[in-house]
């Protein structure tokens, strides 16, 4: 479920918001635990705005006119020799075709290794109890459904503003994010891209604070392209 701009007086506004410059072509929130979806133009640069502080933002990353060419982890990592996506972090295909690309940073840290929380997942982490909770796979599929994507064609994802440690004997932690009220990423696509999001609903470990909340998306489009 998204909401679209209904900006108040005391609220910044989507040209003074956005890590780029440009026109803004949408500005939209996304509601605790909702999951959100878009076609990001070529060229185009969508921010990504962590309204309150701790949100994890799980995302997946299609080609708009192929969805069989989609985000890939480990090619991401292997290309860039890092875990850690960040400013000039490439997000690639399994065949190293770039969707997007990182083009500013306000967190530093970001991670796609840890995954994303699922109803079996929570059951086997934190007990049966959680098993009817709401997770970040139920958004994918509810999301993906309108662009003809099922369960196979959920990969490994993105979290943006959560940090996922790896200890020295490999074990990754969820722990505090790195992120503040109002810090925001920015990423360029470089081909058509549906970009596919769950505003992350956990609320067992310290992801979201142990309390989700909205985030704002806003995309904008060089003057010189419109």
């Amino acid at each position: 479920m998204t909401t679209t701009d209904t900006l108040t007086p005391q609220t910044a506004s989507a040209s003074e918001t956005a890590l780029a410059a440009g026109a803004v072509v949408l500005d939209e929130y996304v509601e605790a635990r909702g999951p959100w979806s878009a076609v990001v133009a070529a060229g185009d640069v969508l921010t990504i705005v962590d309204l309150e502080g701790n949100q994890a933002v799980d995302c997946l990353l299609y080609a708009a006119d192929d969805t069989d060419v989609r985000y890939s982890a480990a090619v991401t990592i292997a290309e860039q020799r890092s875990i850690v996506l960040t400013t000039g972090s490439v997000l690639r295909s399994d065949a190293g075709v770039p969707l997007m690309t990182v083009v500013a940073d306000e967190v530093g840290v970001h991670d796609t290794i840890g995954g994303a929380c699922s109803q079996e997942s929570n059951t086997l982490r934190y007990g049966q109890h959680t098993r009817e909770q709401h997770a970040c796979v139920e958004n994918f599929l509810i999301e993906g459904s309108r662009w003809g994507l099922g369960k196979r064609d959920l990969v490994s994802n993105i979290n943006w503003f959560m940090n996922v440690p790896v200890d020295p004997d490999g074990a990754l932690g969820i722990v505090d994010g790195l992120s503040a009220p109002g810090k925001r990423v920015a990423l360029r696509a470089e081909v058509d891209t549906l970009v596919l999001v769950s505003n992350c609903p956990q609320i067992n470990n310290p992801c979201n604070g142990f309390n989700p909340t909205p985030v704002r998306m806003i995309v904008t489009r060089a003057e010189a392209a419109l």
